[in-house]
This record gives C-alpha cells, sequence and structure tokens, in this order.
C-alpha cells in the first residue's frame, strides 16, 4: 500500500482539523438543522414499511382480512411517497447550503490572496495560485452538495433502521450488527490509501494549470515558436497529461478488491440472516415468518445506507488532502497590513512630501539587503530621480514606496505619515505608479483607464489619454475606446502600453507620481511627446523617476544614485557628472 508522504502529513497536520472544517458550516447552522430534521423524518418514516410488511404477512393474510390488507398497503405506499418527497426537498436545500459555503469559501481564499505581499506571488508560480482557488475548491463540490447530504441521510438511516432491528428481534439484530466493525476497519484502510492518491491528484493537477497559463498565451505561444521549442512543450503536456491519467486511475481502483470484500459480505446478509432465523425456529422461541421477512427489508433498507455511509467516509477523507492544500493558503501570513485605526487624509490636503528614514530591506532567504539603510527627503512637488546598475536596489525602493513590501528597519513617510499608519485606501490615492511593464485588463481601452476611476466621464478619459499622448492612436481605431486591448494588452505595443497605464494614472491624479522605467519601451520621437506629457503632468505633483536612462532625468531637481542598495551620490545634474564619480561612470557607459 502507498504510504502519504511525511511532507503531507506535516501539512494535514498543521492546516486541517476536523473543528476547523466544521466552522465553514457554522453561518448556515439554522438551514442545517432543518435539513437534518428532514433526514429524520424520512427516515422514521421509512420505517413503517417493514412493520406494515409483518403485519400483512402474519395478520391480514392468514386472516384473509381484505380490508386490512388494504389498509396496509396504503400505508406502505403513503410512507414511500411521503419519503420521497421530503427527499426531494432535502436535496434541494443541501444543495444551495453546499454551494453558498463554496462560495463563501473561495472569496475568503480571493480576498485573503489580495492582501499578502508581492513577496508571496514573486515566489509562487501563477497556475499554482488558480489551481487552489479552482480546481482544489471545486474538488470540495461533491462534500458540500452529494456527500454531506448523504452523510446526514444515511447516518440516520442506518441509526434508526438498526433500532428498528433490535425492537423486531434482538437475537438476529446481534447476528446482523457484527458485520459492522470489520466493514468499518476496511473501509478506513481504503480512504487512507486514497487519501494520499488525492494529494498527488491535486499536485500533479496544478502542474498542469501551470503549463497551460505559461504556455497558452501569447508570450508562452511567441516564445515556443521563436525558439522552435513547440514539440517539447507538447510532450512535457502529454508527460503530465500522463501522470495525471495514471493518479486518476491509480485513485479510483486503488484497494479495490479489499473494498470488494465489503461488498460480498453485505450482499451474503441476507441469505445468512435466514439461515439464522431457521436456526431459532428449532428452539423454543422460534421467529415468525413474517419476522424474517420484515428484517430481510430492514436489512434492505440498512445495507444501502450503510453502504453509502461507508463510501461518504472513504471520500470524506480524500477531501482532507484538498483542505490541506487550501487552508496552507488561508495560514499564510499577511505582512501588509491596516492597523486598526488608519490614518486618513482627505485628497484636498494630501501635499506630496516624501521621506525615506533609514531603510533597509531584505528578501526572503537572502543575506545581503536589497535596500540598506537608505534616507532621503523629496520635497512636495519636486522632481526626484533614482539610478543605478542593474541590482542596485531601485525597483525594490519602489515596491517599498508602494508598500508592495514592508521596510524592515527604518520608516518612510508621506506629508510626515508613516505608510503603515496611513489607511491603504489613502495611500493609493496619494501615489500613483507607471512601471516598466504595465499590466492591462483583457477588456476594453476605457474599462483599462475606468479601473483607476470608475466614475470617471468620457471627457475625463479622453483628457487624460491626450496628456499621456495616446488619444489620436486610440481615436484611429475601428472601435475607439471600445477596443479590446487583449490578452496582457498584446494588440498594443510597449510604448502604447505604457502610455495607456500613464493615462490610467493620471486619470487617478495623485499627489506623488512614481515612474519605474515608464519610457524604456518608447522610441525617441515617442519618448520626447512623453517626456512633455510628463513635464505637464509633474507641475504640481511630485515625481519619482526610476530611470535606467539617464537622458530622461538630466532636468530632475535631485538625482539620487545607488549601488548594493546603498545611496552613494546625490546632487543635480551637472553638479554629480562634474564630481567624475558613479553618476559619471554611467553617463559614460550610456
Amino acid at each position: 500500500m502507498t504510504d502519504i508522504p511525511d511532507d503531507y502529513d506535516d501539512l494535514a497536520a498543521r492546516h486541517v482539523s476536523i473543528r476547523r472544517v466544521l466552522r465553514l458550516f457554522a453561518p448556515y447552522r439554522r438551514r442545517i438543522a432543518a435539513v437534518v430534521s428532514l433526514m429524520i423524518l424520512a427516515s422514521a418514516i421509512g420505517l413503517a414499511g417493514p412493520f406494515l410488511l409483518r403485519a400483512i404477512i402474519d395478520v391480514a393474510l392468514p386472516q384473509q382480512d381484505l380490508s386490512l390488507l388494504v389498509w396496509l398497503a396504503g400505508g406502505m405506499i403513503a410512507a414511500a411517497l411521503a419519503s420521497a418527497g421530503i427527499g426531494a426537498l432535502q436535496v434541494v436545500l443541501s444543495a444551495r447550503i453546499g454551494q453558498a459555503i463554496l462560495h463563501d469559501l473561495r472569496v475568503r481564499l480571493y480576498t485573503h490572496l489580495q492582501t499578502l505581499s508581492l513577496r508571496f506571488f514573486t515566489g509562487t508560480r501563477t497556475g499554482e495560485v488558480q489551481a487552489r482557488i479552482a480546481g482544489d475548491i471545486a474538488g470540495l463540490q461533491s462534500l458540500m452538495t452529494e456527500t454531506a447530504n448523504e452523510l446526514g441521510r444515511s447516518l440516520s438511516a442506518v441509526a434508526m433502521t438498526a433500532v428498528a432491528i433490535v425492537i423486531l428481534d434482538w437475537r438476529l439484530a446481534l447476528f446482523v450488527l457484527l458485520i459492522v466493525p470489520v466493514t468499518v476497519q476496511i473501509s478506513a484502510r481504503v480512504a487512507r490509501l486514497r487519501e494520499a492518491l488525492t494529494f498527488q491528484q491535486q499536485a500533479r493537477a496544478a502542474d498542469m494549470s501551470v503549463a497551460v497559463q505559461e504556455t497558452l498565451s501569447a508570450s508562452g505561444i511567441i516564445l515556443a515558436r521563436t525558439m522552435g521549442r513547440g514539440p517539447w512543450l507538447t510532450q512535457r503536456f502529454a508527460r503530465i497529461s500522463r501522470d495525471l491519467a495514471q493518479l486518476e486511475v491509480r485513485s479510483h481502483t486503488a484497494a479495490e478488491w479489499q473494498w470488494s470484500l465489503i461488498g460480498f459480505a453485505l450482499a451474503s446478509l441476507p441469505a445468512l440472516t435466514l439461515l439464522a432465523g431457521g436456526l431459532l425456529m428449532q428452539g423454543g422461541n422460534p421467529a415468525s415468518i413474517g419476522t424474517l421477512v420484515a428484517m430481510i427489508a430492514l436489512q434492505e433498507q440498512l445495507l444501502w445506507p450503510f453502504e453509502q455511509l461507508l463510501e461518504v467516509g472513504r471520500d470524506a477523507r480524500k477531501t482532507r488532502a484538498l483542505f490541506a492544500r487550501i487552508f496552507e493558503y488561508l495560514d499564510k501570513p499577511v505582512e501588509i497590513t491596516e492597523r486598526a485605526d488608519p490614518i486618513t487624509i482627505p485628497r484636498a490636503d494630501m501635499r506630496g512630501g516624501v521621506q525615506l528614514d533609514h531603510v533597509s530591506f531584505s528578501y526572503a532567504g537572502q543575506s545581503v539587503r536589497a535596500v540598506d539603510d537608505v534616507s532621503l527627503t523629496i520635497p512636495a512637488g519636486s522632481h526626484v530621480a533614482i539610478v543605478g546598475p542593474t541590482g542596485s536596489g531601485k525597483t525594490t525602493l519602489g515596491y517599498l514606496l508602494a508598500r508592495l513590501c514592508d521596510v524592515e528597519t527604518g520608516a518612510i513617510r508621506f506629508d510626515g505619515v508613516d505608510l503603515r499608519d496611513l489607511s491603504l485606501a489613502t495611500l493609493s490615492q496619494m501615489l500613483g505608479v507607471v512601471s516598466q511593464e504595465p499590466y492591462l485588463l483583457h477588456a476594453s481601452v476605457a474599462e483599462n483607464l475606468r479601473f483607476a476611476k470608475p466614475e470617471a466621464t468620457d471627457a475625463e478619459i479622453i483628457a487624460a489619454a491626450k496628456v499621456a499622448q495616446i488619444h489620436d492612436h486610440i481615436s484611429a481605431l475601428p472601435e475607439g475606446y471600445e477596443t479590446l486591448v487583449g490578452e496582457g494588452g498584446f494588440r498594443f505595443s510597449g510604448g502604447e502600453k505604457q502610455r495607456l497605464a500613464l493615462a490610467r494614472t493620471i486619470l487617478r491624479d495623485p499627489p506623488i507620481l512614481l515612474l519605474d522605467e515608464a519610457t524604456s519601451a518608447l522610441d525617441t520621437r515617442t519618448e520626447r511627446a512623453m517626456s512633455r506629457a510628463l513635464d505637464v503632468m509633474s507641475k504640481g505633483r511630485t515625481t519619482i523617476t526610476i530611470a535606467h536612462r539617464l537622458s530622461t532625468i538630466r532636468h530632475a531637481d535631485l538625482i539620487v544614485v545607488m549601488q548594493d542598495g546603498r545611496v552613494v551620490e546625490s546632487g543635480a545634474h551637472e553638479e554629480l557628472a562634474a564630481k567624475g564619480e558613479a553618476y559619471a561612470g554611467l553617463l559614460g557607459d550610456a
């Protein structure tokens, strides 16, 4: 038998417990109580059948009482009809409860992931995140709807039928119930094995999601075709798919011989019961024919829900692997948090002053600091450029300014307020970011721009696009501002995407503008046009430019030079160029 991997045991032990799973059902306890009541009622009504059958065989038929026979037969039909109607209502209610719980779990996981820092996403595959939100939660579908429903219905049916069997004839009841411990033990062994396989299945399914996400995007197709790696990618996908198919087969067939023993034992029970009844007839207190027939009928009512109960236990154990993967993400610590009483600054009172006070930061697993003891004061309305060679910490400093990561030591203040004390809404209003690789949604141009300001009018959108030098290009498109930008904005060039991102930020009108290599993808003509746009936009607001192309920042009020995470020089262009040190070296490299 395949053992569950040690890392899985540790993962499940740390994140999954019965109490935690039951808490998912807590908001719906009243509706669940109503469903349970319906289950018990349906089971109780269903028990009337065998007792009515015994009365027919032992009383109505021997006495040839036609009137009693009609009443008893009618009672059996009425009981079956009522049980079926209640069962249907119970299924509908259970399905609604199950889907509501799944919806809550999906939204909770998505919301939690939104709060994690950039550190998590830079170290996690996008396809893996998608697999846990979509695949793993979808895998709980049967538990939350069918399995939970079958569990309650089968449990109530087994309990009440067992009581009825004891009432009917306690001697035969002992014989019938002896089989229960053996079948439960076999079922538990099968469930443990399939749980291990389910964990492996979901991990491999995540690999498939990653492969699709990486290779069946516009960027992935371009890479594959230009490198001639299409056949290799197909072989890799086929290998992942084959592994997943093999795990699916193993999951459905694992320990099938052991499970078949349970089916054999349950199928043999009626014959063994008749044999036991025959032996009892040899004694002084024989069981009646009607009692034996009713006992067989009760067994039929017992065996089906009991078998269902064993299957539910087996399948529910498999979902522990899914819960382990989901709860692992829910337990990821939230690094970027808003304090209980955050400070809010009205838009009219935002000036745009920025201060970095001995700021340091290092990425997880790295001993060298990406930003090391940086102090800098940026007056409101000034233009500061941050330059340096690749790996000097410029972009990391931008992440810290945008609070995509939190400083480890020191503080960053906007208008004298520590970023960690500001409300997240205030921070997003104060700082606008245009990055080197702008991200566009697969939506229209207008929808992408309104992402920054949902209530923006058409006139405001057009005005922002004009400042970003992109309005004429959009207007020339067949569908204008309703043109779909495509996956990742692939219908637009790199420069056009950056100007769209700039227009989106202009629409938000922040007092502090952070440009992270925002002109890196522009040709010389477009760069000049965008520089003029930035000059217009920068008036009255603080502009922080992280630049590699030094031609774009010569007129900045202050140029800060970084190396190995530290500030090594600062001053105006002419002053730094005349010193002949780090900045002059960058000019020479350019």
